[in-house]
């Protein structure tokens, strides 16, 4: 069977992909990329993956094959067979120069935020079987939710530790539940980066005191925090700047990320909220320019 493949609007390694790329090269398939050009007409079977909602829609499948597409920018609740999910041997092959693993230790989350996909996604925290790491990897880019929620956090803390490897802690640990304890055993862990939160300015006390702990351990420049700007209104508040000049003051990193409206793939953020998260996220005008200079 010709099996072809399209992600169409990754920015890191699809795992779904490459789940289903071992899955069809266990089988003794011909997989690979989709090419229009050469795949057009002969192709058995055809994968496509979408993440966002908002990326242009693909208009060129191949004639007369089964057609299966997925993601969340599809459906959110979009599931792959069983028998596909369960694989834990990514296919890392299909990305030649990919130098990390990708890693998931948990999935779901506590929270039942109302810019977020994941409890819709994933559901509850639950445990999941930890996936084969990349065979040329240097480091872990751990997409985890929300680490420290699941009951099996020092366990995925020792798997981690046994990695030897540096890890990233991509998707943002939760400041509001963290603890000395937590803190901590984070700090025996070869660390890459840490990314945290703080998304609601109505948070500010228990997010900095969670702050607070995290950096007794982690040093500030290892620690990059987001900042979700443009939910409630459609343009740069008081409590916005504040958020990240207190971080900024606190030697850790800010990253302005832009509201977006997954269930209206026509939402458009303003060109005010573009500009500030444009400002924060280019460290050198950053620190050299405050955002009165910066708009003008």
């Amino acid at each position: 069977m010709k099996v072809r493949l399209l992600a169409n609007d990754s920015k890191i390694p699809n795992i779904a992909i490459m789940k289903i790329s071992s899955y069809h090269k266990s089988l003794g398939d011909d997989v690979n990329w989709y090419d229009p050009m050469f795949d057009m007409y002969d192709t058995d079977i055809f994968y496509e993956s979408k993440i966002f909602t908002f990326s242009p829609d693909f208009n060129y499948y191949p004639v007369g094959a089964k057609i299966f597409r997925g993601g969340t920018g599809i459906d959110v609740k979009s599931q792959l067979p069983t028998e596909i999910e369960s694989i834990t041997e990514l296919d890392y092959s299909l990305y030649h120069d990919c130098d990390y693993s990708i890693q998931f230790l948990s999935r779901g989350c506590i929270r039942k935020c109302p810019f977020c996909v994941v409890p819709i996604k994933e559901g509850i925290i639950h445990q999941v079987k930890p996936l084969e790491l990349n065979p040329n990897g240097k480091w872990v880019m751990l997409l985890d939710n929300n680490l420290f929620a699941c009951p099996q956090w020092r366990e995925n803390i020792e798997i981690l530790r046994s990695y030897n490897q540096p890890i990233s802690f991509t998707q943002g640990l939760d400041l509001r539940i963290m603890t000395e304890e937590m803190a901590k055993a984070l700090s025996t862990v070869k660390i890459k980066q840490v990314y945290v939160a703080w998304d609601n300015y109505e948070d500010k006390d228990i997010v900095l005191h969670g702050l607070d702990i995290l950096l007794k351990y982690i040093k500030p420049y290892k620690i990059t925090c987001y900042c979700l700007v443009g939910f409630k209104q459609p343009y740069v508040i008081n409590e916005d700047l504040e958020r990240v000049l207190t971080l900024k003051d606190l030697g850790v990193n800010p990253f302005a990320m832009g509201y977006i409206d997954f269930n209206n793939p026509q939402y458009k953020k303003s060109k005010e909220i573009k500009d500030f998260c444009r400002w924060v996220n280019m460290k050198a005008t950053f620190k050299s320019v405050s955002w009165d200079e910066y708009k003008k």
